[in-house]
C-alpha cells in the first residue's frame, strides 16, 4: 500500500466511518447511563480493565514479537465497533444499551487508547525499535476519534432526515473500507503473512473468544439480565479493528502493528455469529425495558 495513499486516504476514510458512528448517536444516548448505571459500569470495567489485562497476559504467555504485541494491545484498547449494534439486534440484545456504550467508549477511547499504546511501546519494544506515540500523535488519535463522531451527531441533531439517508451508505462504506485496508495490509506483508498468522492467529482467535465470553458472563455474574448481557458481549467482543488498523498504518506507520487487527477481523464476525447462536439457543430470554 502506497505511503501517500495511507497518509491521505485512510484518515479521511476513517473520518467518514467515525462520522457514520456519530449519525447513530444523540445526547440522550449519553444521558441514558443513569437509567442502567450498573450494566454500563460493569461493561466498561470489562472492556477497559479486564480485556486489556487479558491481552497483556496473552502477549506475555505466547511471547509475541514486540510489534505484534503492541498491535494486540492497540486492538484491545480500541472501542467497540458499530457492528455490535447489528449483532445485538440479530441476537435479541439491548440495542439502546449498545448505543449508550458506543457513545461512552468513543469518548473514553480518545484518552485511554494512547495511554495503553504508549505503555505497550515502553514495555514490549527494545532499544532502537521505538514506534512513538508522542503528544502530537496523541492529539491525532483524539481528533480522528472524536471530531468526526461529533460532526455525525451534529448532522443527526440538525438534519435528521439527511442522517437517515446517509446511514446505510456509510455503513456499506465502512465494510468496504475495512476490507480494503485488510487487503492492503496483507498484500504489503504477503511475504511474512504465513509467519504472522502463525505468530498472531491463535492469539487473536483466543482474544476474540475471551472478549465475547467476558462480555456476557461477567455481567451475568453481577445479576445483569441476559438481554443486557448480550448487548455487553457484542459491544466488548466486537472491537473497532478499522480504527486500530488505521492508527497502526498512519499514525504509527507500521504494517506489522496492524496485523493483529487484520487477522482479528477475520475471526471477529465468525465468532460473534457462533456466540450469538449459542446464547440464543441456550441462554435465558428475559427482557427488561430499555
Amino acid at each position: 500500500m502506497d505511503s501517500g495513499l495511507i497518509t491521505l486516504f485512510l484518515p479521511i476514510a476513517l473520518a467518514i466511518v467515525m462520522a457514520g458512528l456519530g449519525l447513530e448517536l444523540t445526547i440522550k444516548d449519553f444521558a441514558r447511563v443513569s437509567k442502567h448505571p450498573k450494566a454500563v459500569l460493569i461493561a466498561l470495567f470489562c472492556q477497559l480493565i479486564l480485556l486489556v489485562g487479558i491481552a497483556f497476559l496473552i502477549c506475555k504467555i505466547l511471547a509475541l514479537p514486540p510489534l505484534l504485541a503492541v498491535g494486540l494491545m492497540l486492538l484491545a484498547a480500541s472501542p467497540g465497533g458499530s457492528t455490535a449494534n447489528l449483532f445485538s439486534y440479530l441476537y435479541k440484545g439491548d440495542i439502546a444499551l449498545n448505543i449508550t456504550l458506543t457513545a461512552i467508549n468513543a469518548l473514553i477511547a480518545a484518552v485511554f487508547l494512547p495511554i495503553i499504546v504508549n505503555f505497550s511501546i515502553l514495555h514490549f519494544m527494545h532499544e532502537g525499535q521505538q514506534v512513538g506515540l508522542q503528544f502530537a500523535k496523541v492529539l491525532q488519535v483524539f481528533a480522528i476519534i472524536l471530531v468526526p463522531v461529533c460532526i455525525g451527531m451534529l448532522i443527526r441533531h440538525y438534519a435528521p432526515h439527511a442522517a437517515e439517508k446517509l446511514n446505510r451508505p456509510v455503513r456499506i462504506f465502512a465494510v468496504v473500507f475495512l476490507l480494503i485496508i485488510i487487503l492492503g495490509a496483507i498484500i504489503k506483508e504477503r511475504n511474512n503473512l504465513i509467519e504472522y498468522i502463525g505468530q498472531i492467529g491463535f492469539a487473536t482467535a483466543l482474544f476474540c473468544a475471551i472478549s465475547l465470553c467476558i462480555g456476557y458472563f461477567v455481567p451475568r455474574l453481577f445479576g445483569i439480565s441476559s438481554y443486557q448481557a448480550r448487548a455487553c458481549a457484542f459491544e466488548i467482543g466486537i472491537h473497532n479493528s478499522t480504527l486500530a488498523m488505521t492508527i497502526a498504518l498512519t499514525i504509527m506507520a507500521s504494517t506489522t502493528i496492524a496485523m493483529p487487527a487484520a487477522v482479528y477481523s477475520i475471526f471477529m464476525y465468525i465468532f460473534a455469529t457462533i456466540f450469538g447462536m449459542l446464547i440464543t439457543r441456550f441462554g435465558t430470554q428475559e427482557v427488561i425495558e430499555a
